[in-house]
């Protein structure tokens, strides 16, 4: 049976933490897997329940943090090579930036025979200043030059990689989409669309608008406020927002909802009277989608955008804007409508499209279900990963 060590630089709530274990776990018992993480920052909720969950218990080297630190990087890395060498994996695959440098270093170095690489997202712009950018694609080029595979979770994100940006020649990158356990996010809704709302004291015509995610500028919510102003200007429907998740930029957003004139409640009031609400971390996701008419995304950058799978899982519709991956995970006019990242007039304007045609919400909804079961199942994403760690393993015993 193969062995794989699967590193992770951080398991927290999102996309890469949901692969990563979903991998770990259901490609047993054909690959014996070792997952790995690192410590997260405290401003990000941990995802140890869904480790719990399917059951598995992951090694943590707490120094393997997301910002740059020499000494604990250093630390890190020779812990890296110390767990190779005992476990001695046959593949060594790497998920997000800083796991990815130093797996893929720590790997190299102690001669594991296939090393892989999935890019869940880049930061590769509107990010950082150019000369930090221009040093993390110097680096990723390099590490490229001896990684077996690299895995892109969209056609959009290997065209950028391959091309844009060059990081490697484009044969070099593998094409598998996320796979995703969709089940909890169609079962029992409205018994979960219910709870919801009665927990929010929402009316039955209320239109429930949810923004789902990280609160970091890249994220762009800033985008999300301008045009929820726009949006109770201009409908007589009952609207309230919800901003669903925490991070740095919490406390600019409320700010900037206080000098655009929206008042806001927060997760520890007991009764939210006011057409926002901060609602803080949820690991409940699955009873906010049934909850909410419509899920929104105002990304600067994205790879593949979890929060839009489980809400057209959940049959509800999307407004986005149009960057990175989401036109890999969004039908433009049949599942979602998307926007340019700055343009909040047009962004304020789809969600009143939304807002006023219950139709077509539900339409929308339909069609994006539809979609994203057939191409989020974790059970592809399974099949694919094997077949790729199979064709990767023959190669190299051709050659020895």
């Amino acid at each position: 049976m193969p062995r794989v060590l699967r590193i992770l630089n951080r398991l927290v709530i999102g996309g890469p933490s949901k692969n990563a274990v979903y991998l770990t776990k259901y490609m047993q018992p054909d690959f014996d897997t070792l997952l790995v993480i690192g410590g997260k920052e405290e401003h990000e909720q941990d995802a140890d329940f869904l480790a719990i969950h399917h059951g598995i218990e992951p090694v943590c080297i707490p120094e393997m943090k997301r910002p740059i630190s020499f000494a604990g990087d250093w630390t890190a890395y020779k812990k890296l090579k110390k767990l190779i060498n005992e476990f001695k994996p046959d593949i060594v695959h790497t998920h997000a930036a800083k796991s990815g440098a130093l797996g893929r270093l720590a790997a190299k170095h102690c001669n594991v025979p296939v090393i892989v690489h999935t890019f869940h997202g880049h930061v590769f712009h509107s990010y950082f200043n150019s000369l930090k950018t221009n040093f993390y694609i110097k680096t990723e080029r390099y590490l490229a030059r001896f990684s077996d595979a690299i895995v892109a979770i969209s056609d959009v994100q290997k065209k950028e990689l391959s091309g844009s940006f060059k990081i490697a020649a484009p044969e070099k990158f593998h094409i598998i989409p996320l796979g995703l356990d969709l089940d909890t996010f169609i079962d029992d809704q409205e018994n979960k669309r219910n709870k919801f709302r009665d927990e929010f004291k929402l009316e039955k015509n209320t239109i429930a608008i949810g923004i789902i995610g990280r609160l970091v500028p890249v994220k762009n919510h800033i985008l999300f406020l301008k045009s929820l102003k726009k949006v109770l200007e201009n409908t007589d429907q009952k609207i309230k927002a919800f901003i669903i998740g925490d991070g740095e930029s919490r406390a600019g957003l409320e700010q900037t909802a206080t000098e655009l004139g929206i008042p806001f409640s927060i997760q520890t009031d007991k009764i939210h009277p006011y057409p926002l609400i901060f609602t803080s971390w949820r690991k409940d996701v699955d009873v906010i989608c049934a909850g909410l008419d419509i899920v929104a995304l105002t990304s600067l950058n994205e790879g593949t955008p979890v929060s839009l799978i489980e809400a057209q899982a959940a049959g509800k519709p999307v407004v986005s804007t149009w960057v990175g991956g989401i036109s890999d995970v969004v039908l433009e006019n049949k599942s979602g409508l998307l926007s340019g990242v700055n343009d909040a007039e047009a962004f304020a304007d789809n969600l009143l499209i939304l807002i006023s045609d219950a139709i077509l919400r539900t339409a929308f909804g339909n069609s994006g279900r539809s979609f994203v079961l057939a191409k989020y199942g974790y059970q592809r994403l399974v099949k694919d990963m094997s077949s790729l760690y199979y064709q990767l393993l023959e190669k190299k015993d051709q050659k020895r």
